[in-house]
């Protein structure tokens, strides 16, 4: 295990913006973490966990700790029976290729988050989901290092807190836990329908009537491909900002307005509203603020196109919510987490 100081961020994260590292480690095995945190316990040194970087915005500053790249490898069939089979997966192992792996063995589940970047331990802190399907919905526990107790700790899916793009890991018990590896139970049965709106039209158009976790994975591919750019070609973070949520009233009042207003209900008399749909009609699609361009494909996604600085994307990400909230009374809130 090499430490290195003074690590450019704007190198391991996507949308190549941010300051330094202090230090930086790469982490391949669970015992490593715990050595790296009573190290960084002694100096009184903080500690960031980074998968691959591609739900993380690194500020101007830079961060004046220790920066952990997750991984710890593994794939492991842990139970099959005629209709499921449960996988145990490292912590740093590359996200769509464990969704490839899942449906080359004719697994369904997770086909519907294919090509979302980044690794799998990153999943369930922000409840990773795409088309209907989250990690949540396969999760049956995962192993973490609790830095509280200095302990090796099994969690179950009950007790991660999981809600839309959330969980305790980036919630109450953020910094706590530090997840080595996930379990997912995975069905040996085809996908069935009702798919999500713009997934459905997919199919449709393309006269696919034959639904296997395959079809399925190379249809979002493809979708994706269309609709959020290569982050190697134009630095971005995919979706930039969570699709809001609001309540009944303020649904039957934006219906009155905008009778094509998209909407999902998600009981409790609540709402989800898509975040890209509000933007676009506040009429920033394909907008440059200070050098973050609204992506013409997809008003979601915040593509770097030639801001230098932190500080440029905080000027556009709230000149967005600013516009959104004078237009709708709806305060939109960004996904990546921060460093």
């Amino acid at each position: 295990m090499e430490i290195h100081t003074h690590i450019p961020l704007k190198n391991y994260t996507t949308m190549k913006i941010g300051g330094n590292a202090r230090f930086m480690t790469e982490i391949r095995t669970p015992s490593e973490i715990q050595k790296v945190y009573h190290n960084a316990i002694k100096q009184n040194l903080p500690i960031f966990v980074l998968g691959g970087g591609s739900n993380v915005i690194a500020k101007d500053e830079g961060f004046n700790g220790i920066v952990i790249r997750m991984r710890i490898p593994g794939f492991e069939v842990v139970t099959d029976d005629i209709n499921n089979t449960t996988i145990k997966i490292g912590a740093g192992e590359n996200w769509d290729s464990v969704v490839q792996r899942a449906v080359d063995m004719g697994l369904s589940g997770i086909e519907a988050m294919s090509a979302i970047p980044g690794t799998a331990g990153a999943a369930p802190v922000q409840n990773v989901g795409a088309y209907n399907q989250e990690i949540a919905d396969t999760l049956q526990s995962l192993e973490a290092y609790d830095s509280e107790t200095d302990s090796f700790v099994t969690l179950p899916r009950e007790d991660c807190g999981f809600a839309y793009r959330d969980s305790i890991f980036r919630g109450k018990s953020m910094g706590r836990y530090v997840i080595t590896s996930i379990t997912i139970k995975l069905s040996k049965n085809q996908p069935q329908p009702p798919f999500y709106d713009s997934l459905q039209k997919y199919l449709d158009e393309h006269d696919i009537k034959l639904y296997t976790a395959s079809v399925i994975r190379n249809a979002v591919i493809d979708i994706r491909s269309d609709r959020l750019p290569d982050p190697k070609t134009m630095p971005n973070t995919g979706s930039f900002f969570k699709n809001a949520s609001i309540e009944k009233w303020q649904m039957d009042d934006l219906s009155n307005n905008y009778l094509n207003i998209p909407a999902f209900e998600l009981g409790d008399g609540m709402y989800k509203i898509p975040s890209g749909w509000l933007i676009e009609n506040s009429g920033l699609k394909g907008s440059l603020l200070h050098g973050m361009r609204v992506f013409d494909k997809n008003a979601l996604v915040l593509v770097n196109e030639s801001a230098k600085s932190y500080s440029d994307l905080a000027a556009a990400r709230d000149e967005i919510i600013g516009r959104v909230r004078d237009k709708f009374r709806i305060q939109i809130e960004q996904e990546p987490l921060e460093i």
